[in-house]
């Protein structure tokens, strides 16, 4: 059995006290007012420090109806591409299986007002505030199912003149007879028809955070005599606009809360420049909404059912219907309810497009995708922006390689400590390979990592290869080796025997970095080597003994190139073992091939080391000294830090130049250090 050291997730007192704070937010009870200023801004920042709770403005996964009879999950599942153009937006948008489309820039549609048809198990979100659709619609069929609409900006399909929209069927978002649809953070406005057309019996719908903009018919619902639609319409800001904010005919339940209508059109209309309308027979529930500078902010057919409490109006006039029971929504689905007075507020802050999302794609394991590896297959080569692979707690017994093209990929592990989540596999460096050969420290490897700027956090990495049970040779069993430039490893741990992490570098003469901070690494034989530049800090590392009195092993053995000043730096870490004392190496310089130019730096500074440590602790390496690389120390401490003529020490000078920062800056300024 492999010994995992327990590090605890970071953050565990932030996500405590944003329970909490989410409890008191969902807890209060909101005042109706007639007349009621903006919402202060202490209550917009509760609001951004609660988090991602069901709801909120940054969660990931749909509430409300779209969260009923088996959620709504969009694209989950299938591969993430980004679209730049029409041509690609409307293939990926109509294949037959899932995708997660990020939308970067903006996408004219041509012809002007064309639709481009979306089908079921899709996710289009815009990266960041940049994904837009002009001049164009999405279409979902009837049947369609299972579609997130997130991030994105779509407008001005508007045909000049027809404000009416009565020329041309121009929707920025058109639904038919669909179930199972998220629509998040998008700004719709100016189109020719309706903003939001859901018709004809759809189901399972919500529809948050989004800006209505400019427009005159804004959200229809309906085209019906069926008592079938189930809407959620929350946290919605609908300005500028004069009618269908929404209308609501014939829904089985609609709900709405914590929406902002203001400035609505006042164009002299006594009838259709209005609010909320809950028309035929629907059955509708509005609870701490804001309603400022509207005629008829709600109102309701006889055969219908309203419900208001909690919302407050100011200069409002017309139309307050309110009668009947409607429905319980809490009797369906949880929610956050937030007071009506933060509305404002909290609206015209996290409504429409957010520069935060779309930006950092989640990839679930195992929850939509079935191993870590079929995770990294999904994300698309020469990918730009960060995609996170988040894994539940648990055991992956599989071999995961990043490759070369597949940047910014983050592995998360989610559950309370790094030992609850674990990747490992068991295949030694001299096993056969099917078509001959053995499979070296590459085919070895549990994990390779070939793309840059890779981080990963709150887990485990290992090769449980048992070689005191195998009689192999070749019993070097890597748990990662790397090549990326600008990697990130943190409250990770790495277990192993021989050469249990290897960082290396693409070719000889370049350099890649990585960064391990708040993490645990274990082996026996050169177990951190390589020839990239390495920062252990704030870590624990663990040499085992193999059962020698004078020789157990050594920690690092680096071939590190020679016109590259830094290699390894152990700093501010502690060096622990079972070993016997004086039976262990810090390193040995390696030379793959007997390449003279790999001449290995060792830098362990500021470091406790135990009384395995050898006195004498460098030693050479196939037939190369161990005088000609470049290891030192400065100020040690512990049992195995005695200083000895075969010791090396820096001065106080030259430690100043071989800092973190000087390790990791490259050309580039890269200081992950500093952010964390």
């Amino acid at each position: 059995m492999l010994y995992v050291r327990s590090g605890r997730r970071r953050g565990a007192r932030a996500l405590v006290a944003a329970g909490l704070l989410i409890g008191g937010l969902t807890a209060a009870t909101p005042a109706t007012a007639e007349e009621a200023g903006p919402a202060t801004a202490g209550a917009t920042a509760a609001a951004e420090e609660a988090g991602p709770a069901a709801g909120t403005p940054w969660a990931d996964t749909a509430h409300g109806f779209a969260s009923l009879a088996g959620g709504t999950t969009g694209g989950a599942g299938g591969k993430v591409v980004t679209v730049t153009d029409q041509a690609s937006l409307k293939r990926y948008a109509s294949a037959p299986e899932p995708y997660v489309i990020r939308v970067k820039g903006a996408v004219p549609v041509d012809p002007f007002g064309s639709d481009i048809d979306v089908t079921s198990n899709k996710t289009i979100i815009g990266v960041g505030t940049t994904g837009e659709i002009v001049h164009g619609e999405l279409h979902l069929a009837a049947g369609t199912s299972n579609v997130i609409i997130r991030n994105l900006t779509i407008r001005d399909s508007y045909v000049e003149g027809d404000w009416d929209g009565k020329t041309n069927d121009f929707d920025a978002i058109q639904m038919d007879s669909v179930d199972h649809v998220w629509i998040d953070h998008n700004r719709l406005t100016h189109m020719g028809d309706g903003l939001i057309d859901l018709r004809k019996d759809s189901q399972y719908i919500t529809v948050s955070y989004n800006r209505f903009e400019n427009h005159n018919k804004a959200f229809g619902i309906g085209w019906t005599g069926n008592l079938t639609t189930q809407v959620t319409i929350d946290h919605n800001w609908f300005s500028g606009t004069k009618q269908r904010n929404p209308s609501a005919d014939n829904c089985a339940y609609a709900h709405l809360y914590n929406n902002y209508l203001s400035a609505l059109v006042d164009d002299g209309d006594p009838v259709w420049s209005y609010g909320n309308y809950a028309r035929g027979r629907t059955r509708m529930v509005i609870e701490n909404s804001y309603y400022e500078n509207v005629q008829h902010p709600y109102q309701a057919d006889a055969t219908a059912e309203l419900v208001q409490r909690g919302s407050i109006l100011k200069n409002t006039r017309g139309r307050h219907d309110a009668w009947g029971a409607a429905f319980e929504p809490r009797d369906l689905y949880p929610y956050r309810l937030d007071p009506a007075a933060a509305v404002p507020a909290l609206v015209r802050k996290f409504s429409g497009p957010q520069k935060n999302l779309g930006v950092n794609t989640v990839l679930d394991v195992p929850g939509t995708y079935p191993t870590v590896q079929a995770a990294v297959d999904a994300v698309p080569a020469g990918n730009d922006g960060r995609i996170t692979v988040r894994l539940a707690p648990g055991t992956y017994r599989e071999k995961v390689r990043v490759g070369r093209d597949r940047h910014q990929v983050s592995f998360v592990g989610t559950g309370r400590t790094r030992a609850d989540t674990v990747v490992v596999f068991d295949t030694p460096a001299g096993e056969p390979k099917p078509g001959g050969g053995t499979q070296g420290s590459w085919g070895s490897a549990t994990v390779v990592i070939e793309g840059d700027d890779f981080s990963a956090r709150d887990l485990t990495f290992a090769n449980d290869f048992d070689e005191a049970a195998v009689e192999i040779n070749g019993e070097q069993a890597l748990a990662v080796k790397t090549t990326g430039d600008r990697l990130i490893f943190e409250n990770t741990a790495f277990l192993g025997n021989q050469d249990t992490l290897m960082v290396d570098t693409p070719r000889l003469t370049e350099r890649s970095r990585v960064y391990i901070r708040d993490s645990f690494l274990e082996g026996d034989v050169d177990f951190l080597y390589g020839r990239a530049t390495a920062v252990v800090e704030r870590s624990v590392i663990k040499a085992l003994s193999r059962g020698s009195a004078t020789n157990n092993g050594y920690i690092t053995a680096a071939s590190t190139w020679n016109g590259n000043p830094y290699g390894f730096l152990i700093t501010d870490s502690k060096i622990v073992s079972d070993a016997p004392a004086g039976s262990f190496h810090l390193g040995r310089p390696w030379h793959p091939g007997g390449e003279p130019n790999a001449v290995g730096q060792v830098l362990i500074r500021d470091t406790e080391l135990p009384a395995a440590i050898k006195a004498s602790p460098w030693t050479d390496m196939s037939g190369f000294s161990w005088r000609d690389a470049r290891f030192a120390e400065y100020r040690n401490t512990g049992p195995g830090a005695v200083v000895t003529p075969d010791r090396p020490q820096l001065s106080a000078p030259e430690a100043a130049a071989h800092t973190v920062s000087a390790y990791l800056a490259g050309s580039d300024g890269w200081a992950p250090h500093r952010t964390r």
